[in-house]
Protein backbone atom coordinates (compact mmCIF):
# COMPACT_ATOMS: atom_id res chain seq x y z
CA UNK A 1 0.00 0.00 0.00
CA UNK A 2 1.29 3.48 -0.92
CA UNK A 3 0.72 6.74 0.68
CA UNK A 4 -2.00 8.77 -0.59
CA UNK A 5 -2.47 12.42 -1.22
CA UNK A 6 -3.05 14.58 1.86
CA UNK A 7 -5.95 16.37 2.08
CA UNK A 8 -5.20 20.02 1.50
CA UNK A 9 -3.86 22.18 4.71
CA UNK A 10 -6.75 24.32 6.18
CA UNK A 11 -4.37 26.63 7.87
CA UNK A 12 -0.64 26.50 7.28
CA UNK A 13 0.43 29.22 9.26
CA UNK A 14 -0.42 26.96 12.67
CA UNK A 15 2.79 25.48 13.45
CA UNK A 16 1.65 21.60 13.37
CA UNK A 17 -0.36 21.95 10.18
CA UNK A 18 2.84 23.70 8.94
CA UNK A 19 4.79 20.74 9.76
CA UNK A 20 2.56 18.60 8.64
CA UNK A 21 2.84 20.04 5.10
CA UNK A 22 6.09 19.59 4.82
CA UNK A 23 6.22 16.55 6.13
CA UNK A 24 3.14 15.13 3.64
CA UNK A 25 5.21 16.45 0.44
CA UNK A 26 8.11 14.58 1.72
CA UNK A 27 6.23 11.39 2.04
CA UNK A 28 4.60 11.84 -1.35
CA UNK A 29 8.20 12.10 -2.90
CA UNK A 30 9.37 8.68 -1.03
CA UNK A 31 6.16 7.00 -1.63
CA UNK A 32 6.80 6.47 2.24
CA UNK A 33 4.05 3.42 3.37
CA UNK A 34 0.75 4.38 4.28
CA UNK A 35 0.46 2.53 7.52
CA UNK A 36 4.21 4.15 8.40
CA UNK A 37 2.64 7.76 7.39
CA UNK A 38 -0.20 6.38 9.95
CA UNK A 39 2.12 5.92 12.84
CA UNK A 40 4.59 8.89 12.21
CA UNK A 41 1.63 11.82 11.79
CA UNK A 42 0.65 11.43 15.08
CA UNK A 43 2.84 11.81 18.54
CA UNK A 44 3.46 8.75 20.16
CA UNK A 45 2.44 9.98 23.67
CA UNK A 46 0.94 13.63 25.08
CA UNK A 47 0.90 14.40 28.96
CA UNK A 48 -0.75 17.31 30.25
CA UNK A 49 -0.67 18.03 34.16
CA UNK A 50 -1.71 20.04 36.54
CA UNK A 51 0.93 21.70 38.51
CA UNK A 52 -0.64 22.95 42.26
CA UNK A 53 2.94 25.69 43.30
CA UNK A 54 2.57 27.23 46.45
CA UNK A 55 3.99 30.82 45.90
CA UNK A 56 5.59 33.61 47.74
CA UNK A 57 2.41 34.65 48.93
CA UNK A 58 1.40 31.74 50.06
CA UNK A 59 -1.78 31.16 47.67
CA UNK A 60 -1.80 27.86 45.87
CA UNK A 61 -1.06 28.62 41.57
CA UNK A 62 -2.04 25.60 39.31
CA UNK A 63 0.35 25.53 36.35
CA UNK A 64 -0.29 23.96 32.95
CA UNK A 65 2.34 21.33 31.93
CA UNK A 66 3.14 19.49 28.32
CA UNK A 67 5.33 16.75 27.25
CA UNK A 68 4.65 15.35 23.59
CA UNK A 69 6.51 12.30 22.94
CA UNK A 70 6.45 11.89 18.93
CA UNK A 71 8.69 9.40 17.85
CA UNK A 72 11.10 6.91 19.83
CA UNK A 73 12.06 4.51 17.18
CA UNK A 74 15.82 5.79 16.43
CA UNK A 75 16.21 6.29 20.53
CA UNK A 76 15.04 8.07 23.73
CA UNK A 77 12.81 11.07 22.85
CA UNK A 78 14.78 14.17 23.15
CA UNK A 79 13.94 18.06 23.10
CA UNK A 80 13.13 21.02 25.39
CA UNK A 81 10.94 22.68 27.60
CA UNK A 82 9.61 25.91 27.37
CA UNK A 83 7.91 28.20 30.01
CA UNK A 84 5.68 30.51 28.27
CA UNK A 85 2.21 32.07 28.20
CA UNK A 86 2.14 30.65 24.83
CA UNK A 87 2.64 27.24 25.36
CA UNK A 88 -0.20 25.36 23.65
CA UNK A 89 -0.63 21.81 22.50
CA UNK A 90 -0.78 22.49 19.19
CA UNK A 91 3.00 24.02 19.02
CA UNK A 92 4.14 21.62 21.35
CA UNK A 93 3.39 18.66 18.96
CA UNK A 94 4.74 20.25 15.78
CA UNK A 95 8.07 20.64 17.94
CA UNK A 96 8.27 17.16 19.24
CA UNK A 97 7.68 16.05 15.31
CA UNK A 98 10.66 18.82 14.34
CA UNK A 99 12.93 17.30 17.23
CA UNK A 100 12.30 13.85 15.35
CA UNK A 101 13.31 15.17 11.84
CA UNK A 102 15.96 17.19 13.57
CA UNK A 103 17.41 14.04 15.38
CA UNK A 104 17.36 12.14 12.13
CA UNK A 105 18.49 14.08 9.82
CA UNK A 106 21.99 14.94 11.89
CA UNK A 107 22.13 11.01 12.70
CA UNK A 108 21.78 11.11 16.10
CA UNK A 109 20.47 8.13 17.70
CA UNK A 110 16.81 10.27 19.60
CA UNK A 111 13.75 10.39 18.79
CA UNK A 112 11.53 13.85 18.95
CA UNK A 113 9.77 15.17 22.02
CA UNK A 114 9.39 18.57 23.79
CA UNK A 115 7.48 19.79 26.54
CA UNK A 116 6.42 23.16 28.20
CA UNK A 117 4.66 25.01 31.28
CA UNK A 118 2.24 28.12 30.33
CA UNK A 119 3.23 30.67 33.10
CA UNK A 120 5.10 33.64 32.85
CA UNK A 121 8.48 33.51 34.36
CA UNK A 122 9.08 36.91 34.62
CA UNK A 123 6.78 37.22 36.81
CA UNK A 124 7.62 34.88 38.99
CA UNK A 125 10.38 34.80 41.41
CA UNK A 126 13.33 32.20 41.81
CA UNK A 127 11.85 30.03 44.59
CA UNK A 128 8.41 30.29 42.59
CA UNK A 129 10.40 28.52 39.60
CA UNK A 130 12.50 26.37 41.59
CA UNK A 131 9.30 24.77 42.63
CA UNK A 132 7.33 24.70 39.59
CA UNK A 133 10.58 22.67 38.06
CA UNK A 134 10.66 20.23 40.58
CA UNK A 135 6.55 19.92 40.09
CA UNK A 136 6.54 19.44 36.87
CA UNK A 137 9.37 16.92 37.29
CA UNK A 138 7.82 14.68 39.82
CA UNK A 139 4.85 14.83 37.71
CA UNK A 140 6.64 13.41 34.47
CA UNK A 141 8.79 11.40 36.23
CA UNK A 142 6.83 8.37 34.65
CA UNK A 143 7.72 9.93 31.46
CA UNK A 144 11.19 11.34 31.64
CA UNK A 145 14.57 8.53 31.78
CA UNK A 146 18.05 8.78 30.91
CA UNK A 147 17.04 5.76 28.17
CA UNK A 148 13.29 7.45 27.77
CA UNK A 149 12.69 10.99 27.52
CA UNK A 150 15.41 13.30 27.84
CA UNK A 151 14.60 17.04 28.23
CA UNK A 152 16.83 20.18 27.99
CA UNK A 153 16.57 24.00 27.68
CA UNK A 154 13.99 26.12 25.52
CA UNK A 155 12.73 29.20 25.34
CA UNK A 156 12.45 31.33 29.18
CA UNK A 157 14.66 27.95 30.56
CA UNK A 158 18.62 27.26 31.02
CA UNK A 159 20.91 25.41 33.17
CA UNK A 160 19.58 26.56 36.50
CA UNK A 161 16.02 24.60 35.60
CA UNK A 162 17.72 21.51 34.18
CA UNK A 163 19.92 21.15 37.27
CA UNK A 164 16.67 21.65 39.43
CA UNK A 165 15.06 18.94 37.03
CA UNK A 166 18.23 16.59 37.28
CA UNK A 167 18.33 16.97 41.22
CA UNK A 168 14.57 15.86 41.54
CA UNK A 169 14.55 13.65 39.26
CA UNK A 170 17.48 11.69 41.11
CA UNK A 171 15.94 12.27 44.53
CA UNK A 172 12.52 10.30 43.03
CA UNK A 173 14.99 7.72 41.71
CA UNK A 174 17.41 7.67 44.60
CA UNK A 175 20.59 7.81 42.76
CA UNK A 176 22.51 10.70 40.86
CA UNK A 177 20.90 10.45 37.17
CA UNK A 178 23.01 13.27 35.17
CA UNK A 179 22.02 12.17 31.87
CA UNK A 180 18.11 12.63 32.67
CA UNK A 181 18.63 16.26 31.00
CA UNK A 182 21.24 18.23 28.92
CA UNK A 183 21.80 21.56 29.37
CA UNK A 184 23.19 21.53 32.85
CA UNK A 185 26.14 24.04 34.37
CA UNK A 186 29.07 22.45 33.61
CA UNK A 187 30.17 21.64 37.38
CA UNK A 188 26.66 18.80 36.90
CA UNK A 189 27.78 17.64 34.13
CA UNK A 190 27.35 20.11 31.55
CA UNK A 191 29.26 19.88 28.57
CA UNK A 192 32.20 22.49 26.80
CA UNK A 193 30.77 23.53 23.49
CA UNK A 194 27.00 23.82 24.16
CA UNK A 195 26.54 27.30 24.85
CA UNK A 196 27.98 27.99 20.76
CA UNK A 197 26.82 25.06 19.44
CA UNK A 198 23.96 25.99 17.29
CA UNK A 199 25.35 29.13 16.40
CA UNK A 200 28.21 26.98 15.38
CA UNK A 201 25.95 25.03 13.23
CA UNK A 202 24.59 27.76 11.72
CA UNK A 203 28.47 28.62 10.29
CA UNK A 204 29.14 25.50 9.32
CA UNK A 205 25.65 25.34 7.26
CA UNK A 206 26.31 28.48 5.90
CA UNK A 207 29.91 27.88 5.06
CA UNK A 208 29.17 24.68 3.05
CA UNK A 209 25.93 26.19 1.24
CA UNK A 210 28.50 29.30 0.49
CA UNK A 211 30.35 26.71 -1.41
CA UNK A 212 27.50 24.97 -3.40
CA UNK A 213 26.74 28.38 -4.48
CA UNK A 214 29.94 29.17 -5.46
CA UNK A 215 29.87 31.98 -3.28
CA UNK A 216 33.37 33.56 -1.82
CA UNK A 217 32.47 34.39 1.38
CA UNK A 218 35.15 36.83 1.65
CA UNK A 219 32.85 38.89 -0.60
CA UNK A 220 29.48 38.05 1.00
CA UNK A 221 27.50 39.97 2.76
CA UNK A 222 24.72 39.07 6.10
CA UNK A 223 22.06 40.18 7.62
CA UNK A 224 21.10 38.39 10.96
CA UNK A 225 17.42 38.33 12.78
CA UNK A 226 17.59 38.18 16.26
CA UNK A 227 20.42 38.61 18.30
CA UNK A 228 20.24 36.67 21.25
CA UNK A 229 22.42 33.23 22.01
CA UNK A 230 22.13 31.60 18.42
CA UNK A 231 21.98 35.40 16.45
CA UNK A 232 24.34 36.86 18.35
CA UNK A 233 26.73 33.76 18.30
CA UNK A 234 26.39 32.88 14.11
CA UNK A 235 27.12 36.23 13.59
CA UNK A 236 30.39 36.12 15.23
CA UNK A 237 31.40 32.99 13.86
CA UNK A 238 29.84 33.88 10.42
CA UNK A 239 32.01 37.15 10.73
CA UNK A 240 35.24 34.92 11.33
CA UNK A 241 34.80 33.10 8.11
CA UNK A 242 35.46 36.51 6.11
CA UNK A 243 31.29 37.69 5.24
CA UNK A 244 29.89 41.08 6.58
CA UNK A 245 27.89 41.46 8.54
CA UNK A 246 25.73 44.78 7.57
CA UNK A 247 22.56 43.98 9.69
CA UNK A 248 22.12 42.98 13.22
CA UNK A 249 18.36 43.47 15.24
CA UNK A 250 16.83 42.42 18.38
CA UNK A 251 13.72 43.04 20.32
CA UNK A 252 14.19 47.05 20.17
CA UNK A 253 14.76 46.77 16.45
CA UNK A 254 17.30 46.63 13.37
CA UNK A 255 20.66 47.99 12.95
CA UNK A 256 22.33 48.71 9.37
CA UNK A 257 25.52 49.38 8.43
CA UNK A 258 27.00 48.74 4.98
CA UNK A 259 30.33 49.22 5.64
CA UNK A 260 29.86 46.03 8.32
CA UNK A 261 28.93 46.10 11.96
CA UNK A 262 31.62 44.77 14.65
CA UNK A 263 30.02 41.73 16.28
CA UNK A 264 32.47 41.61 19.16
CA UNK A 265 31.77 45.17 20.05
CA UNK A 266 27.42 44.68 19.26
CA UNK A 267 27.69 41.43 21.76
CA UNK A 268 29.52 43.91 23.99
CA UNK A 269 27.28 46.40 23.63
CA UNK A 270 24.16 44.06 24.29
CA UNK A 271 25.75 42.56 27.73
CA UNK A 272 26.25 46.24 28.79
CA UNK A 273 22.99 47.67 28.07
CA UNK A 274 20.28 45.17 29.75
CA UNK A 275 21.06 42.54 27.43
CA UNK A 276 19.49 44.85 24.39
CA UNK A 277 20.99 46.47 21.47
CA UNK A 278 18.64 49.63 22.25
CA UNK A 279 20.67 52.93 21.13
CA UNK A 280 23.13 50.99 19.25
CA UNK A 281 25.29 53.37 16.89
CA UNK A 282 24.02 52.62 13.42
CA UNK A 283 21.34 52.98 11.14
CA UNK A 284 17.61 52.53 12.66
CA UNK A 285 15.64 49.73 10.64
CA UNK A 286 12.71 47.80 11.54
CA UNK A 287 12.42 43.92 12.28
CA UNK A 288 10.97 43.26 8.82
CA UNK A 289 13.42 45.28 6.40
CA UNK A 290 16.14 43.43 7.88
CA UNK A 291 14.45 40.34 5.66
CA UNK A 292 14.69 42.19 2.70
CA UNK A 293 17.80 44.06 2.70
CA UNK A 294 20.26 43.54 -0.15
CA UNK A 295 22.48 41.02 1.32
CA UNK A 296 24.23 37.54 0.19
CA UNK A 297 23.37 35.70 2.95
CA UNK A 298 20.23 36.30 5.66
CA UNK A 299 20.18 34.34 9.44
CA UNK A 300 16.46 34.53 10.65
CA UNK A 301 17.48 33.45 14.40
CA UNK A 302 14.68 35.21 16.64
CA UNK A 303 10.45 34.33 16.11
CA UNK A 304 8.63 31.85 13.69
CA UNK A 305 6.89 32.79 11.51
CA UNK A 306 8.84 35.78 9.82
CA UNK A 307 9.24 35.46 6.40
CA UNK A 308 5.57 34.31 5.00
CA UNK A 309 3.96 34.43 1.44
CA UNK A 310 3.08 38.41 2.35
CA UNK A 311 7.18 39.13 1.98
CA UNK A 312 8.81 36.27 0.89
CA UNK A 313 9.06 37.29 -2.70
CA UNK A 314 10.79 40.70 -1.62
CA UNK A 315 13.52 38.30 0.06
CA UNK A 316 17.03 39.54 -1.76
CA UNK A 317 19.60 37.23 -0.32
CA UNK A 318 20.79 34.13 -2.34
CA UNK A 319 20.86 32.07 0.56
CA UNK A 320 18.85 32.03 4.01
CA UNK A 321 20.15 29.78 7.20
CA UNK A 322 17.36 29.09 9.66
CA UNK A 323 19.25 30.08 13.42
CA UNK A 324 15.33 29.67 14.84
CA UNK A 325 12.75 27.21 14.60
CA UNK A 326 9.91 27.90 11.81
CA UNK A 327 11.16 31.25 11.06
CA UNK A 328 9.76 30.60 7.62
CA UNK A 329 6.26 29.26 6.96
CA UNK A 330 5.55 26.94 4.22
CA UNK A 331 3.34 29.21 2.81
CA UNK A 332 6.53 30.41 1.74
CA UNK A 333 8.73 27.66 0.74
CA UNK A 334 7.33 27.68 -2.94
CA UNK A 335 7.83 31.56 -3.75
CA UNK A 336 11.35 31.03 -2.41
CA UNK A 337 12.05 28.63 -4.12
CA UNK A 338 10.94 29.44 -7.51
CA UNK A 339 13.04 32.77 -7.01
CA UNK A 340 16.07 30.31 -6.49
CA UNK A 341 16.26 31.21 -2.61
CA UNK A 342 18.68 28.59 -1.10
CA UNK A 343 17.31 28.01 2.19
CA UNK A 344 18.92 25.56 5.12
CA UNK A 345 16.18 24.54 6.71
CA UNK A 346 15.64 24.63 10.62
CA UNK A 347 16.19 21.22 11.12
CA UNK A 348 19.08 21.08 9.49
CA UNK A 349 20.87 24.38 10.67
CA UNK A 350 20.33 24.57 14.25
CA UNK A 351 20.61 21.25 14.60
CA UNK A 352 24.10 21.80 16.07
CA UNK A 353 22.39 22.38 20.00
CA UNK A 354 20.76 18.89 19.97
CA UNK A 355 24.14 17.27 18.13
CA UNK A 356 26.02 18.38 21.31
CA UNK A 357 23.14 17.62 23.51
CA UNK A 358 23.64 14.04 22.55
CA UNK A 359 27.42 14.92 22.99
CA UNK A 360 26.50 15.81 26.84
CA UNK A 361 24.48 12.64 27.37
CA UNK A 362 27.13 10.42 25.91
CA UNK A 363 29.94 11.83 28.00
CA UNK A 364 27.62 11.93 31.41
CA UNK A 365 26.75 7.82 30.36
CA UNK A 366 30.97 7.58 30.10
CA UNK A 367 31.68 9.18 32.89
CA UNK A 368 34.67 11.00 30.98
CA UNK A 369 34.35 14.43 29.39
CA UNK A 370 35.48 16.08 26.15
CA UNK A 371 37.85 18.74 25.75
CA UNK A 372 36.15 21.94 23.94
CA UNK A 373 38.15 21.11 21.08
CA UNK A 374 37.01 17.41 20.68
CA UNK A 375 33.40 18.56 20.92
CA UNK A 376 33.74 21.09 18.20
CA UNK A 377 35.56 19.01 16.56
CA UNK A 378 32.80 16.19 16.05
CA UNK A 379 30.33 18.66 16.10
CA UNK A 380 31.59 19.91 12.77
CA UNK A 381 32.00 17.04 11.11
CA UNK A 382 28.40 15.65 11.82
CA UNK A 383 26.79 18.65 11.03
CA UNK A 384 28.94 18.71 7.32
CA UNK A 385 27.98 15.23 6.88
CA UNK A 386 24.34 15.70 7.88
CA UNK A 387 24.64 18.94 5.42
CA UNK A 388 25.84 16.83 2.36
CA UNK A 389 23.42 14.13 2.63
CA UNK A 390 20.39 16.72 2.24
CA UNK A 391 22.18 18.75 -0.48
CA UNK A 392 22.33 15.07 -2.43
CA UNK A 393 18.50 14.67 -1.72
CA UNK A 394 17.73 18.16 -2.84
CA UNK A 395 19.78 17.22 -6.26
CA UNK A 396 18.57 13.51 -6.32
CA UNK A 397 14.91 14.79 -6.17
CA UNK A 398 14.81 18.07 -7.32
CA UNK A 399 13.41 19.59 -4.82
CA UNK A 400 14.17 22.32 -2.02
CA UNK A 401 16.77 21.81 0.70
CA UNK A 402 13.58 21.79 3.73
CA UNK A 403 11.68 19.04 1.68
CA UNK A 404 14.81 17.28 1.30
CA UNK A 405 15.69 17.55 5.13
CA UNK A 406 12.15 15.87 5.83
CA UNK A 407 13.03 13.09 2.69
CA UNK A 408 16.40 12.18 4.47
CA UNK A 409 14.58 12.54 7.91
CA UNK A 410 11.45 10.46 7.56
CA UNK A 411 13.29 8.16 5.57
CA UNK A 412 15.26 7.26 8.21
CA UNK A 413 12.92 6.65 10.66
CA UNK A 414 10.91 5.29 8.79
CA UNK A 415 12.90 2.08 8.34
CA UNK A 416 13.83 2.09 12.02
CA UNK A 417 9.98 1.36 12.19
CA UNK A 418 9.93 -0.88 9.39
CA UNK A 419 12.80 -2.99 10.81
CA UNK A 420 11.20 -3.03 14.39
CA UNK A 421 8.43 -4.49 12.33
CA UNK A 422 6.04 -3.32 15.77
CA UNK A 423 4.11 -0.25 16.12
Amino acid sequence: MSYKEPAPIKNQENPFESMMSRFDEAARILGLDQNIYNVLKYPAKAVIVSLPVIMDDGTVQVFEGYRVVHSQAMGPSKGGIRYSMDVHLDEVKALAAWMTWKCAVVGIPYGGGKGGIKCDPRKMSKGELERLTRAFTGAMRDVFGEEKDIPAPDMNTGPQEMAWLMDEYSKINGQNSPAVTTGKPLVLGGSLGRVEATGRGVMVSCRAALGKLGINPMEATCAVQGFGNVGSISARLIRMQGLKIVAISDISGGYYDPNGIDIEAAIEYRNNNNGTLEGYPAERITNEEILTLDVDVLVPAAMEDQITKHNAHLVKAKLIVEGANGPTSASADLILHENNVMVVPDILANAGGVTVSYFEWVQNRLGYYWTEERVHRRADRTMKLAFESVYAASQKYNVSMRIAAYIVAIDKVAKALAFRGTF
